[in-house]
């Protein structure tokens, strides 16, 4: 069975090279667009991992991992940050709300699946 992965970013053209790394790996992949609307998916489909970036509009990348993080089937779930932030403060918040991996844009569509599948396999 393919693993589910929700990606979160109000980049378009971010989300579109990542959907096709990931799908070219063999992941399912589901879109939002920001945090509300990844909680919006969240309600409807299960997923096995969360990619996200920090700065988002309607509602930021650290807000929705906290928001995720309350929901008693994804208190586990491993989460990708996906984002241009490089300081520390963020990534130490972070980390204490459960991220297990902070990859820094622009990156390497190899470095995003390294990652993914050091977290669920493929």
């Amino acid at each position: 069975m393919q693993k589910k992965i929700l990606l979160v970013d109000d980049s378009a053209s971010l989300r579109t090279v990542v959907v096709t790394a990931l799908e070219g790996a063999g992941y399912e992949v589901r879109e939002a667009c920001n945090g509300q609307e990844a909680l919006e998916v969240l309600e409807n489909d299960k997923v096995d991992l969360i990619i996200s970036d920090v700065n988002m509009p309607v509602m930021d990348g650290l807000t929705f991992i906290a928001e995720v993080k309350k929901l008693p089937e994804y208190k586990f779930a491993p989460i990708i940050m996906l984002t241009t932030e490089t300081g520390k403060d963020k990534q130490e918040v972070a980390q204490d709300i459960g991220v297990r991996a902070w990859v820094i844009k622009p990156f390497k569509p190899e470095t995003m699946l390294d990652a993914v599948m050091k977290m669920i396999g493929t």
